[in-house]
């Protein structure tokens, strides 16, 4: 197969993942406020992204994936958070853990769960959020390990069937990729937040759970080593995800009030208009919110072509070419924070105050995007560009920048 075949045959599975994900994210939307409102496990959800093929697209065709890089699956979850926010987030964090063994595993490892995403189709659940609790200590026995400690949050925790999971061992930090279903693994079921509430992001509790050597990730030794600039751009990934669904759930949450005002919107009395539709201040605010979240669209697609670029370098990755990547991330991350923010907070501006009914839960945006979004304060993402842009100092490795 020659290059351009190859890179056409690509492009075909990403529009056709595209076009599927839009169909999910259609249904998704229908019933989202009543998924809202009631709050359940995920289940459901997850299966009709496995059904739809879109938890395997990361990996290679040969073994049943769509052969996608991390910049386009991660715009599917812009796609799916056009319907449904919660589920964009899970999906998002998927994607992201998904690429934890390339970067952190040896090839072997990676190769093998590689293989078994593209073949069950897994779906990959979250126990890395450093903060709250008492963290997680992996501590040896024998030929393997035993983990004890809680985390806070854990997203799709519960409902996963893989989980890729940070701990201590010897005071630094290794990643972990183990089946869900481990003895010694409590889901607490704690989570009932305003907003992101069928992420499953409660807390979770391992007590003396056996993790075996060839479950954490790397190399011997395991501890002692630095990760390089490749292997740091983890956290990248994830702040992809939330670009992507901050600006996905904007996207659609405006589009949702576009509808509504066609449909169900009436003038004001002193307009002296027939159609609301034809009022200049709700095409004026229409017009501002679409500029930008147009704009901050466009800051994300590049924000991923700088992730994928730093990717694509691979281990000869340089501190610097790590840095411009992270950058263009914190810009987005700011930007579609900001909009994303403002666009939810003024749709009932457009539609008026029918739409305010319960019933359609067009709040839910405003929350879901709010309850995140103070998952890591944006400001910080500001400094960092800000130090970056006049002192040229690297924003510092963390599980969040």
């Amino acid at each position: 197969m020659t290059i351009t075949e190859s890179t056409a045959d690509t492009a075909t599975q990403f529009e056709d993942a595209l076009r599927r994900a839009d169909i999910v994210a259609a249904e998704l939307r229908a019933t989202a406020a009543e998924r809202d409102r009631a709050n359940k496990a995920p289940i459901a959800e997850i299966e009709l992204l496995r059904e739809a093929d879109l938890l395997q697209v990361g990996e290679p065709v040969a073994y049943g994936g769509s052969g996608l890089n991390y910049a386009q699956s991660q715009q599917l979850t812009r796609r799916i958070a056009r319907g449904d926010t919660s589920i964009a987030h899970l999906l998002g964090y998927h994607y992201a853990q998904q690429r934890i063994p390339h970067l952190f595993g040896t090839p072997e490892q990676a190769d093998a769960l590689s293989r078994r995403n593209a073949h069950f189709k897994t779906f990959w659940g979250g126990v890395q959020n450093p903060r709250g609790a008492s963290g997680l200590e992996l501590t040896r026995e024998g030929s393997g390990f035993r983990l004890s400690g809680r985390r806070t949050f854990a997203s799709g925790a519960s409902v996963a069937d893989q989980l890729s999971i940070t701990a201590a061992l010897d005071g630094d930090l290794v990643f972990l990729s183990i089946p869900a279903r481990r003895e010694g693994f409590t889901p607490l079921g704690d989570w009932d937040n305003i907003g992101q509430r069928l992420t499953d992001s409660g807390g979770v509790v391992f007590d003396d759970a056996r993790i075996e050597r060839d479950e954490i990730l790397g190399d011997d030794p395991l501890t002692g080593r630095v990760p390089n600039a490749y292997q740091t751009l983890v956290t990248p990934h994830w702040q992809l995800a939330f670009v992507n669904f901050y600006i996905g759930t904007a996207e659609g949450a405006l589009e949702e009030a576009l509808d509504w005002t066609r449909l169900h919107a009436s003038p004001w009395e002193t307009s002296g208009l027939d159609a609301a539709t034809d009022d200049p201040y709700i095409l004026e605010l229409i017009g501002q919110l679409q500029s930008e979240v147009r704009a901050a669209a466009l800051l994300a697609d590049r924000a991923g072509d700088a992730l994928q670029h730093a990717l694509d370098i691979g281990p000869a990755l340089t501190a610097d070419q790590r840095a411009e990547a992270a950058v263009a991330i914190a810009e987005a991350k700011y930007v579609t924070t900001k909009v994303s923010l403002d666009v939810a907070s003024r749709l009932f501006e457009i539609q008026g105050a029918r739409a305010t009914t319960t019933e359609h839960g067009f709040d839910r945006h405003w929350r879901n995007l709010w309850t995140h979004t103070v998952h890591d304060p944006v400001a910080y993402k500001a400094r960092e560009v800000g130090d970056w842009t006049l002192n040229r100092r690297a924003p510092q490795f963390t599980l969040y920048s």
